[in-house]
């Protein structure tokens, strides 16, 4: 074997003691275990000319059974891993020989040699492989999962992964919707990047209520995820499962922030002086989130002041910005199969409870009620059932009260073009960022107070 290095940087093949090895642990296949080698590898330094150890190396040791008497087929399995092994070995008490395989090329989970682009070009020495990540119950489930890792962005270093539920510690639960339940929790064995690990870092959980039931839902709702890299929003870096329950999960960085409600309730209680002018902005963020979505020809289908999320500069009280969440529900503009019905009642649009699809017009007539509730601090419909009298309430032009709002004529006159019965007449996302953007000379009038109460009131700034 050693008559076949040609260069500096080919590995030396040589024989290692057994007790050279330390740390020994089993895999899930019984003729391999993986171990750390003391000693290590031999590799060249160009700078000093001269040969010198990896001390430490782990490495992983296959067993080559019924092995006492070399023959060969022993001999050519030897040969064969040229390049892959740095070693040959044996066990002192069976006496079988060993080869210890370069992680570099071996899985240490199941020992299977990786025989992919993935695995190479990442540089992913000591992490599962493709067939470790697909070996679940559920064939969509695995065959998904296959495809997102092979489409990988190869120079990102972002690796898509099943993430199995025990990496995950001190699990909390933060929120709890209709379609999910959102946790807190620390990934034990955190995602690669070119071959080193971030260990112990902190991921949000979103499981998803029924996807047990529904993996294919579940598929969609992870591919309709945007994962949009700026500021490491909606960075996903993986799935799992709940074990006890079976449900799916999607794992996601973790980001700390408000919802609209609890954020307009902390800025209250810290007796922030609000105007108009921050108003339209806070309102103007909204929109250009959910402009972004219309104009990648998506729907949201469940846009409430609960999904409007607010990430800010604790330092500042004007820098925030704004994220719209729950995209798991997100739809394509011509998927008007499904006539389930999503959402928080007096945000779902009547067309919608009259039993029509969603579309982007739904999504403004929610905006209106977003509107209402930043204006007053008051949930629409606060003091109604949510039942079938309320939702024909809706649907025959019942809206909530403002006639004690003291609020701009602009504003109002926009809440009721966004609620307007015909979705016909409701502006779209685009002219509504352009309406926002006239109504600035607004902004320099004295403004009246006016009387919302988020906690208990709300302080608007009249000057």
């Amino acid at each position: 074997m050693q008559l076949r290095i040609k260069k500096h940087d080919d590995v030396i093949f040589e024989w290692i003691p057994y007790n050279e090895f330390i740390n020994i642990k089993k895999t899930r296949k019984s003729d391999f275990v993986t171990a750390v080698w003391k000693e290590g590898p031999l590799f060249f330094i160009g700078v000093e000319r001269k040969y010198k150890r990896r001390l430490n190396e782990k490495v992983l040791l296959k067993y080559l059974y019924d092995s006492q008497n070399i023959n060969y087929i022993i001999l050519n399995k030897i040969a064969n891993s040229f390049g892959e092994s740095y070693g040959l070995s044996q066990d002192p008490n069976t006496k079988n020989y060993i080869l210890a395989l370069r992680l570099k090329y071996y899985c240490q989970n199941c020992g299977e040699k990786y025989n992919n682009e993935y695995n190479y070009k990442f540089g992913i020495y000591d992490k599962r492989c493709i067939l470790c990540q697909t070996s679940h119950e559920n064939d969509k489930i695995n065959g998904f999962i296959k495809e997102m890792i092979l489409k990988t962005d190869l120079n990102s270093g972002e690796v898509f992964e099943w993430i199995p539920y025990d990496q995950f510690d001190d699990i909390k639960e933060i929120g709890k919707g209709g379609f999910s339940t959102v946790y807190s929790a620390v990934w034990k064995d955190a995602l690669l990047h070119y071959g080193s690990d971030d260990s112990d870092l902190k991921v949000t959980l979103k499981c998803i209520h029924n996807s047990r039931n529904f993996p294919d839902k579940f598929i969609n709702k992870v591919k309709a995820y945007p994962n949009r890299m700026v500021d490491n929003i909606f960075k996903l870096y993986g799935i799992s499962q709940n074990p006890d329950i079976k449900d799916y999960i999607m794992v996601l960085i973790y980001k700390e922030c408000r919802n609209l409600n609890n954020y307009l309730n902390y800025l209250n209680e810290k007796c922030e002086r609000f105007t108009w002018k921050w108003i339209r902005n806070l309102l103007m963020k909204i929109i250009v989130e959910l402009d972004n979505i219309h104009q990648s020809q998506m729907i949201h289908r469940n846009f409430h002041i609960g999904n409007i999320l607010v990430m800010e500069d604790e330092y500042k009280f004007n820098r925030y910005k704004i994220v719209i969440s729950d995209i798991g529900l997100y739809r394509k503009i011509d998927d008007t199969d499904e006539t389930n019905i999503y959402g928080v009642m007096p945000y779902v649009a009547p067309e919608v409870l009259k039993g029509n699809p969603y579309t982007k017009a739904a999504d403004i007539y929610s905006l209106s009620m977003i509107m209402y509730f930043i204006a007053t601090g008051r949930q629409p419909f606060a003091d109604c059932a949510h039942d079938e009298v309320l939702a024909l309430n809706i649907y025959n032009g019942i809206r909530p009260e403002i006639e004690d709002l003291f609020a701009p004529k602009w504003y109002i006159d926009l809440m009721k073009k966004c609620w307007d019965s015909n979705p016909d007449n409701r502006p779209n996302s685009t002219e509504i960022k352009d309406l926002l953007g006239k109504y600035e000379d607004y902004d320099k009038n004295p403004l009246s107070t006016i009387n919302c109460s988020y906690t208990s009131h709300l302080y608007i700034s009249i000057t």
